[in-house]
């Protein structure tokens, strides 16, 4: 597996788990932290990530062409 689909696979995991987060803990609340709230930067994280992994395939896919 390449580096770059390792990180788009890593930034769409960190994202589900995001996901997850924000949808199943908003009710709780944790005395330090919020589970909805990390749910979100993780999502925004992972997006983040996961866009940097698109990119490095498509990047690397051009420079073998040309």
């Amino acid at each position: 597996m390449t580096a770059a689909r390792r990180t788009f696979l890593t930034g769409l995991v960190v994202f589900v788990i995001g996901l997850a987060l924000w949808l199943f803990g908003l009710d709780i609340e944790i005395v330090v932290f919020t589970p909805s709230k990390v749910g979100v930067v993780m999502m925004v994280l992972g997006a983040i990530e996961a866009a940097y992994g698109l990119y490095r395939m498509a990047r690397g896919e051009r420079a073998e062409r040309g």
